[in-house]
């Protein structure tokens, strides 16, 4: 186990989506998850390494959490633990005899990390949701679309991953951080909806500035309002990318475009001018195949770049020479990130099937060898 995070243990409680991704990258950097699934989710032995991406890197123990010695065994792990995340709505880990309370009793510096869409009060809170919904009552999916359609939601990194997942593991991290100077824990109330907000922070900024208009969507710089800011289709079908703000920049495009001399692009900041301009640049995008827009554009201060597959984004130079992407156990997948000049994290192990790991877990975070039997033998913990 290598990493910034080596020796911090950390127990997730499985979920879907955004802790999971929490744990991943937790665990990316080198600290010892278990990942607690049901002892229902145990299918029998497994061989073949998972596929789920988000499970990689930690190993995985089944609990039965309605049984008094599966939560009294996940309370002894507490004890070992220095943080737990978890992504049930608010009241259900408290149901289950393993509320924050409880586990600070047990484990007072312990930094509970609690994961939900709405956050843990207000009058949305107890309602089932999904991404979609976070951000659109976050004030961030009514900005992100064209003039002309209506709000395009981005996939589902906006909320579950940007401003759910990473939130969750930058306040597992601070917390953790805190805790080493105060030597208390504390709960973290990470919720996709306020992180989903504070990703805006630079737009509420702008519009106070008036550099962007909040009731225009699609007209403004950043939003494809902007001629010099968009993705342009090109005569084989492909798309390339532009982003030309600055005036050296914008100034490189027009010269490489041999377009320097034209009245109208001079106008590069009058928002009159750009849906003409867009259209202008269209047309002029079309005549090439994508790899031709690569071979006079790439390397370049255009702000420039091709729009790429997962497949052909794995496969870019860039992103090998960078080594972006790896293969673990036949599975290509992004490499663990950020980068670090000294504590370099690896991803330890490919996604584990529910159980798999549960007695040498178990044995490893201090359980004794016949209680671990017994726990079994009782299905009180399961073994793949």
């Amino acid at each position: 186990m290598a990493g910034p995070l080596k020796g911090v243990r950390i127990i997730e409680i499985a979920g879907i989506g955004p802790g999971p991704f929490a744990a991943m990258m937790l665990a990316d950097m080198g600290a010892d998850v278990i990942r607690v699934d049901r002892a229902a989710a145990v299918r029998g032995i497994a061989t073949d390494p998972g596929l789920d991406v988000l499970q990689r890197g930690r190993r995985n123990i089944a609990l039965d959490l309605k049984h008094p010695d599966g939560v009294a065994t996940l309370l002894d792990l507490v004890g070992e633990a220095d943080a737990l995340i978890e992504g049930f709505r608010p009241g259900v880990m408290e149901r289950l005899g393993i509320g924050p309370d409880v586990c600070a009793e047990r484990n007072p510096r312990l930094v509970y990390g609690r994961m939900t869409g709405w956050g843990q009060d207000g009058p949305y809170a107890h309602a089932a949701g999904h991404d979609i919904n976070y951000i659109a009552l976050a004030g961030s999916l009514a900005h992100m679309g064209r003039a002309d359609s209506g709000p395009v939601p981005p996939l589902n990194m906006v909320g579950d991953f940007g401003g759910g997942g990473m939130l969750l593991a930058y306040g597992v991290v601070c917390g953790l951080l805190e805790a080493s100077r105060s030597g208390e824990g504390q709960v973290i109330d990470a919720a996709m909806v306020d992180g989903a907000a504070v990703l805006m922070s630079m737009f509420w900024a702008f519009s106070a500035m008036g550099v962007h208009d909040p009731e225009s969507r699609g007209t403004n710089l950043l939003d494809t309002g902007a001629h010099f800011y968009d993705v342009y289709e090109c005569s084989d079908g492909a798309y390339i990318s532009i982003g030309s703000i600055e005036p050296q920049f914008y100034a490189e495009l027009l010269e490489h475009l041999e377009l320097t001399d034209d009245p109208d692009f001079a106008r590069q900041m009058d928002k009159s001018a750009w849906p003409d301009l867009k259209r202008r640049l269209t047309e002029i995008f079309s005549r090439r195949t994508r790899d031709e827009w690569c071979e006079l554009l790439e390397h370049t201060d255009v702000c420039f770049a091709p729009v790429l597959t997962m497949g052909e984004a794995a496969e870019h130079p860039h992103n090998v020479a960078r080594g972006t992407f790896t293969e673990i156990a036949g599975l290509r997948q992004p490499a663990p990130a950020p980068r670090f000049s000294r504590t370099a994290p690896e991803v330890s192990s490919p996604p584990a099937h529910p159980g798999q790991h549960t007695r040498e877990t178990l044995l490893d975070w201090g359980i004794n060898p016949e209680r671990v039997e017994e726990l079994i033998g009782s299905g009180a913990a399961r073994q793949a």
